[in-house]
């Protein structure tokens, strides 16, 4: 399985490139980020660690309850030039990060240890533990997002896995000097902080000799689980698409009832037309480390508790105080160990189990116009648990603010949209096992999915914004067969599948259409809407 595998450290850049054009344009950025560590800290790296963003092709707001999603990692991503450091006392573990990016100042900070508190194993996602408090303080202030705060988040699960004193280690970090530089454009919905996040992650781990043994589903679960120190409650999309992708392919990556990562080759190669996708960012920012508490954490909540509230009405077998997820949920109803259920069994199954999300549609009897949804106070009701006992299940470890809570829609977008996953896949899968060249409807049955899925993710997720809607809307005019959102939402990127030989003529009729384009020179230009193709998942090359 390819969440199994090790992460690759390479001798060259052209063993970890997937050809000698690709390696020869990269070289150049490597070097230079290479010369300036030298000209910045007075000696030279040891490692390059890189991590790619990734563009989401189907499946948003879905993973934090464990349906599977379909993501690709993309060329742009973050790179580290690393060293230890020889300014640092020894076994201080203290670091040093700059960034080429001149508006990221440089910063220097020293992990301290806690003298109390439950050890590193304690420490579990939000889906199953209320509370969790590491061993180690790097003072992240979630209230005003900084980029360092993701450098500190990567080194979270290096310091708790391998250095925790109630785990026995003996052992000290060492010092290291870090110098960044990145071409995942901030707050665009590809997931330039999960990139941020792995990238550090890793570069910690190769300095301090820690990453044999490591596999990319561990690495995966550690950065999700360091994510979580800068306030977002990530479902591990993200994160996956990031360490275990590879050139050629998408990924099927499912949570439950354990990760795993099924590599897809899309069918765009063999299609007649050829088709690619292209990622236009609507240049408005999504930060949703700052946002999370009315966008991505209440979503996170608002289908946590619509998974107990469905529960309860379905008479399904729950604890007192249990959290469980919209898939735990499906599971309990389909009453089959999920060890015995394939890919299709999943997809019948939801198939099935859609009408039962009726139950959780509220009544209209004495709502005003824009009253959808439910209070807190009937949210609690609904939900069996009393309102201590509801505040820590559910509100203990985040925080969220809404005045109606909308269970009924966002659980039909979760069920809807895990099911266009499913039948995205199948497509895919059909695809390749097919002889000679496809035919276009292949790629009309995948754009279908993708404009499915952002009507839901607009309607009922309410993850889209105007901008967003409207870039959608241009694309599907300017002749792409599908757009949609992707990310975490409320801004960032759209992705759409558009015929690989219409790519210039599309994004000249984005930018006509688009007025947040229309100033943009060539250079930001290329930077705001760009295609793009699968490539490989973090990795690691020798200076």
């Amino acid at each position: 399985m390819a969440a199994q595998l090790p992460i690759p450290v390479y001798t060259s850049l052209d063993q970890a490139m997937p050809d000698l054009q690709t390696a020869a344009v990269q070289a150049v950025r490597y070097n230079n980020l290479v010369e300036e560590f030298e000209k910045r800290f007075e000696h030279k790296p040891s490692y390059i660690a890189r991590a790619p963003g990734r563009v989401n092709l189907i499946g948003e707001h879905i993973d934090y309850v464990l349906f599977g999603c379909f993501p690709a990692a993309i060329e742009r991503d973050i790179i580290i030039a690393c060293g230890p450091s020889t300014s640092a006392p020894a076994g201080s573990g203290g670091v040093q990060a700059a960034n080429l990016d001149p508006k990221y100042k440089p910063q220097t900070f020293v992990p301290m240890l806690k003298t109390g508190g439950p050890t590193a194993t304690e420490e579990a996602d939000a889906a199953n533990t209320v509370h969790a408090e590491a061993s180690w303080e790097l003072d992240i202030d979630t209230r005003e997002l900084r980029w360092e705060s993701y450098v500190k988040a990567g080194y979270y699960g290096v310091l708790n896995r391998f250095f925790s004193p109630a785990s026995g280690s003996q052992e000290h970090p060492v010092p290291v000097d870090l110098l960044f530089t990145g071409s995942v454009p901030s707050g665009s919905g590809l997931s330039s902080s999960a990139a941020m996040g792995v990238a550090s992650a890793l570069a910690f781990l190769v300095l301090n000799d820690k990453l044999e043994g490591l596999s990319k589903g561990q690495l995966v679960e550690m950065a999700m689980q360091n994510e979580k120190h800068v306030g977002v409650n990530s479902g591990g999309l993200d994160q996956a698409a990031s360490v275990i992708c590879t050139p050629h392919s998408a990924i099927f990556v499912n949570f439950y009832p354990k990760l795993t990562a099924e590599p897809i080759p899309l069918p765009t190669p063999r299609t007649v037309p050829r088709a690619v996708f292209v990622c236009a960012n609507s240049l408005v920012v999504s930060d949703k480390a700052v946002t999370a508490k009315f966008h991505y954490n209440l979503r996170v909540v608002e289908t946590l508790v619509a998974a107990r509230v469905l529960g309860r009405l379905l008479n399904l077998p729950l604890t007192a105080t249990e959290r469980p997820t919209l898939r735990v949920i499906l599971s309990r109803w389909l009453g089959t160990p999920e060890a015995d259920l394939e890919k299709e069994d999943v997809k019948s199954a939801i198939e099935r189990f859609l009408p039962e999300i009726e139950k959780l549609r509220p009544s209209r009897e004495g709502r005003a116009a824009g009253e959808e949804g439910v209070t807190m106070k009937e949210m609690i009701e609904l939900s069996g648990l009393s309102e201590e006992q509801f505040n820590e299940v559910y509100l203990s470890w985040v925080e969220v603010e809404a005045e109606y809570f909308q269970l009924y829609k966002r659980t039909r977008h979760v069920f809807t949209e895990a099911l266009r996953v499913l039948e995205f896949r199948e497509v895919c899968v059909r695809a390749q096992a097919t002889e000679g060249d496809l035919p276009e409807e292949t790629l009309k049955q995948l754009g279908a999915l993708l404009d499915a899925s952002h009507e839901s993710c607009s309607t009922l997720c309410e993850s889209s914004c105007p901008e967003v809607d409207e870039l959608t809307r241009l694309a599907k005019a300017a002749g792409a067969y599908g757009s949609r959102i992707t990310g975490a939402g409320w801004g960032g990127c759209t992705v759409s599948l558009v015929a690989e030989d219409r790519v210039e003529e599309f994004i000249a009729k984005i930018k006509e259409g688009y007025a947040p384009y229309r100033e943009l020179s060539e250079e930001k230009l290329h930077d705001a809407i760009f295609a793009t193709k699968p490539s490989s998942g973090a990795f690691g090359v020798l200076c």
